[in-house]
Parts: structure tokens; C-alpha cells; sequence
């Protein structure tokens, strides 16, 4: 696969971009605030804007309309260059027999914009290897890219229902797919670890399910394709055990859907919190810019926190700095929020997630969400001025 940030190409200074965004519940808003602010400065430093639409989904759609998300919401998004969204979930829509839930905006916007990759990158901030309650010294290196398999498997999956049957109440969940949607996502994984380190782990249960076995037959078909990728194939418990045991043995993972689920919110104990996390749900489909996608962070809605300005940002500024390499054509933009995240970490800004497993906070800087994103568009901003200053000016001896 090409790599997007070279593919787009052509995005001219003054491009203003199309951007849905979805504040959605509990600390969505919050976090949202403070990525749009650091995606918004970076516009300001490197010559680009943004257009901005918001829609309501999740719990506060079905609180407004009665329903997770309205068709012409969805439409919106289709239009879009891409779409920032912050989380939803509301625990007044946990019942299990209640008719309409937030959680199914999410799965409708995957299916119907045919967003069937998610992309979660796992790396750690060498300074945040102590807030991991993983032993520090298996972190070293950590640096994977977990592709998990988005519009199908058991969440797709029909029948899927709770049922009477003949000795009582009975329940069927549907695990299905084909041999389209196993290929596309296994050959965007390898197209992945081509430009990385070249290791492709496909993870499944090929000794007990069917679908597994028909996904390893796939990878095994398109591995010849990538000789220079080395493949294995390892059973999803094992391969829970050695994200723990050997993290920086893993490369590029791909998965089927839950699995996946599971996984990464696994891996993301290595980076110390689940608030340091981004993620990319992407199709096949290209705008003017780069890939059609959906970005948000990998945590929930946390609606026991919201209002209270403690959650972390950074999962959501740096799916802002994803979106800007995936579907903006923007890396230079991108790498320089990355660049801005890790500085901020280092001189020792941390929202209280952070805080809770370090220990000992001695020269740390306790923060808030807003103050989290201001300290980042901060250090955005002085990296810009820093490199301007370096630069000769027109006229100039080089």
C-alpha cells in the first residue's frame, strides 16, 4: 500500500479542509475542545484551515432526536474529508433491553461509510515508561501497529438475538465473513509493515473457529505477494501473553474485529494509559487529500470524570495529528504535533492519569484537560518560532 503521507500530494497552501466534527459524551467535548485548538494552530503555522460541522451523535443524539444518529448526520459525514470525534456512551442507556443505544452510531458510521480498518498505533514515551504497569524494562522498543478488521465478524454478524427456545431462553451471535473483507484488511496490514520494520503478526483462533482458518488461508495467499515481509501466525491467547511478556516483539498485528477490540485495549496498559492512545478507522475510498477516515481516541466517554477538566487530551490531539497524515495530506503538520506531544511529556506536564501510577511526582507539572492542550499548542508553536529563527532569511549568505 502507498504510504499517505506521499500519496495525497498536492495540498496547496490556503487549503481549507472539510471536517465533521462529533463531540459526542461524557469527556467528549472536553477533549475534542483541546484537539481542535492544536489542530487549529497547526493550521495557523503551516498554511492551512479548517471548516468546521458540527453534529450531535451518540447519548446527547437520542436525548435530542430519540435516536444514536440521524441519516442526514450520516450523510454530513460521508461529505466530509474526514471526521473528528471525541466519544461516546452514557450509562443511562445501559439496560440490556433498551431499544436504542449510543454504541450503535459508531457501528452504523463504520458500516455505512465502509470504514473497515482501524488503525492503533502503540508506541511509548520513553518518560512515561514508569507510568506503565508493565516492567520498564520490556518497554524498550515498543513501537506496533495493531490493524483490526472494522465492519464485520460477530458485531455484524445476523442472527444475532436472545431467543425462547425449547429449554428456556437461548442466545445466538453471529460470526460471519468473506473472503472480500479478510483480504483487503490483510493486505492493507502487510502494505503497513512493508514501510515499517517488515514483521506481519496475524492473530486468530484458527484451532477451534472456522472463520480463523479461512483467515489464515488468506494471509498465507497474499504473503508471496510481500517476500520481503516476515509472517507468523499466533493464536489470539498466546498472543495476549506476549503483549505483555515481549511487547517490542510485534510489528504490525492484524486481526479480525473483536479480537482486535480486545487487543488493543491490552496494549495500550504499555503506554500507561488509555488516554495516550489514538486511533484511525479508515475505507478505501480517497477524498482530494488522502483516505476518507474517522479519528478518535481509543478511550470511552468516562462520564464519571466529565466536567471535572482531569481527562487526558493527548489521545485525541494525536488522532488529530493521524488524521492530518491519513486523510489531510498533511505529515509535515502531523510529525510536528507528535513532536510537540513528546515535549510537552518531557518537561513534565501530566493530566492526573498520568499522575496515579509514577509514584513519586517530584518535578512533575500536574495539568488539566485545557491546560494539557494549551502546554502542546505551546510547544507547537515555540517549535515553529525556533525553526523560523533558524532559517536564513530572503537575501541571505547559505
Amino acid at each position: 500500500m502507498t504510504d499517505p503521507a506521499t500519496a495525497a500530494g498536492g495540498v496547496s497552501a490556503g487549503t481549507v479542509f472539510n471536517l465533521v466534527v462529533v463531540p459526542g459524551d461524557g469527556i467528549g467535548p472536553e477533549v475534542i475542545a483541546a484537539g481542535r485548538r492544536v489542530l487549529e494552530g497547526a493550521g495557523r503555522i503551516f498554511g492551512f484551515g479548517f471548516e468546521w460541522r458540527e453534529v450531535l451523535i451518540g447519548g446527547v443524539a437520542i436525548d435530542a432526536y430519540g435516536a444514536p444518529m440521524r441519516d442526514s448526520d450520516m450523510a454530513v459525514c460521508r461529505d466530509a474529508d474526514a471526521i473528528f470525534f471525541g466519544a461516546i456512551g452514557d450509562p443511562r442507556f445501559n439496560d440490556p433491553k433498551a431499544t436504542v443505544r449510543p454504541e450503535q452510531a459508531l457501528l452504523g458510521l463504520r458500516r455505512g461509510l465502509e470504514l473497515y480498518a482501524n488503525l492503533r498505533p502503540v508506541s511509548v514515551q520513553p518518560v512515561l515508561r514508569a507510568s506503565s504497569p508493565v516492567r520498564e524494562s520490556l518497554l524498550e522498543g515498543v513501537d506496533m501497529m495493531i490493524v483490526r478488521e472494522l465492519t464485520g465478524g460477530l458485531y455484524f454478524g445476523k442472527p444475532s438475538e436472545q431467543r425462547q427456545g425449547p429449554a428456556g431462553r437461548e442466545v445466538v451471535d453471529t460470526l460471519a465473513y468473506t473472503e472480500g473483507e479478510i483480504r483487503r484488511v490483510v493486505e492493507l496490514a502487510f502494505g503497513l509493515a512493508r514501510g515499517r520494520r517488515r514483521k506481519l503478526t496475524s492473530v486468530d483462533k484458527a484451532n477451534v473457529l472456522s472463520s480463523s482458518r479461512l483467515w489464515r488461508t488468506i494471509v498465507d495467499e497474499v504473503a508471496p505477494e510481500y517476500p520481503e515481509v516476515e509472517v507468523e501466525h499466533r493464536l489470539v491467547d498466546s498472543c495476549a501473553m506476549m503483549l505483555v511478556q515481549r511487547p517490542a516483539a510485534f510489528d504490525v498485528i492484524v486481526t479480525e474485529n473483536l479480537f482486535g477490540d480486545i487487543l488493543s485495549d491490552e496494549a495500550s496498559v504499555l503506554a500507561g494509559s488509555l488516554g495516550m492512545l489514538p486511533s484511525a478507522s479508515i475505507g478505501a475510498r480517497r477524498t482530494a487529500y488522502g483516505l476518507h477516515g474517522l479519528y478518535e481516541p481509543i478511550h470511552g466517554s468516562a462520564p464519571d470524570i466529565a466536567g471535572r477538566d482531569v481527562a487526558n487530551p493527548l489521545a485525541t490531539i494525536l488522532s488529530g495529528a493521524l488524521m492530518l497524515r491519513w486523510s489531510l495530506g498533511r505529515p509535515d503538520a502531523a510529525e510536528a504535533i507528535e513532536r510537540a506531544v513528546a515535549a510537552v511529556l518531557a518537561d513534565g506536564h501530566r493530566t492526573p492519569d498520568l499522575l496515579a501510577t509514577t509514584g513519586d511526582a517530584t518535578g512533575l507539572k500536574p495539568v488539566g484537560t485545557q491546560a494539557m492542550g494549551d502546554a502542546v499548542l505551546a510547544a507547537l508553536v515555540a517549535s515553529a518560532s525556533a525553526g523560523a529563527a533558524g532559517r536564513p532569511t530572503a537575501g541571505a549568505a547559505r
